[in-house]
């Protein structure tokens, strides 16, 4: 039995999470067909389509990097290649007070008030980061370097959540923050509250609740738990978290009236109710 080549297998799973990539598995998996026919498809598309949509192709924003992460709704123990992607654009760099901060503090400063930060921004998006992404897609160092760092924000604050692939071993965690977010939701906090309660970004409990409302819509229309984890691209198990609190709802008076709530908001635009505080994406 040979030795594991540990720089092998690092560049196997950043390989794993390229457009690449995600195009060959998609391909593979909706034509039924071999690898080999589907780099063969690949390569026909990049003849043909790439000279005129290196041109026309969209520009992220200044202070965004956007790269391609695994689904927060992938298993543990599954391999990078087998696991369905994400593309996701993350805010590395805000402005001004960022500027201020490597000036002051340096890079590491910089890097400590980011992690955090980016994993919920790409949790909030459906992916989760790993050690590898941060270190060679958005920081440009060393994953000793990313791991020293997660090792002080989690010395400094140990009931901080950093969703990462490698500390949400199963569904359990990231379903039981999702599920939590729109359960104080519909017991009527508002947005601020659940972000201090939670440790989340405004954008993310917004994401969140967006996917429950459009879950709520159409479990009303009669569809069941796999039609409806398709057409919103969640997985089943936070679909069927979701139906169980629209069943709680139907019981709890307090539940019932907040959910017409959101529904009500989200229907019209996504505009803030009277008494403010509540974001929707």
């Amino acid at each position: 039995m040979g030795m594991r080549n540990r720089d092998r297998e690092t560049l196997n799973r950043l390989m794993g999470k390229t457009l690449e990539a995600r195009f060959l598995r998609e391909v593979g998996q909706g034509l039924n067909c071999s690898p080999f026919e589907a780099q063969a498809v690949l390569q026909v598309v990049k003849e043909v389509y790439f000279p005129f949509l290196d041109d026309a192709g969209g520009r992220p924003p200044p202070g965004k990097v956007t790269l391609v992460a695994v689904s927060a709704d992938e298993p543990a123990g599954k391999s990078v290649q087998d696991c369905q992607k994400v593309t996701v654009c993350l805010t590395l760099h805000r402005g001004r007070q960022d500027d201020e901060i490597m000036h002051r503090d340096g890079a590491r400063a910089f890097r400590l008030g980011r992690i955090g930060d980016l994993c919920q921004e790409a949790l909030s998006q459906g992916a989760l980061l790993t050690a590898d992404d941060l270190a060679y897609r958005v920081f440009f160092v060393s994953p000793r370097t990313i791991t020293r760092d997660l090792q002080s924000l989690r010395r400094q604050d140990p009931n901080r959540l950093i969703p990462m692939r490698s500390t949400v071993h199963d569904l359990g965690p990231v379903l039981t923050h999702r599920t939590e977010i729109v359960r104080l939701a519909l017991e009527g906090k508002t947005t601020s509250q659940i972000c201090q309660i939670m440790r989340h970004s405004p954008q993310a409990v917004g994401n969140y609740l967006s996917t429950f409302e459009r879950c709520a819509v159409l479990a009303d229309q009669g569809m069941q738990a796999g039609q409806i984890a398709f057409l919103l691209r969640r997985g089943k198990g936070l679909i069927a978290k979701y139906l169980e609190l629209l069943e709680q709802c139907k019981s709890d008076r307090n539940m019932r009236y907040h959910l017409k709530e959101l529904l009500r908001v989200g229907q019209a635009g996504g505009k803030k109710p009277a008494r403010g505080g509540r974001a929707h994406g």
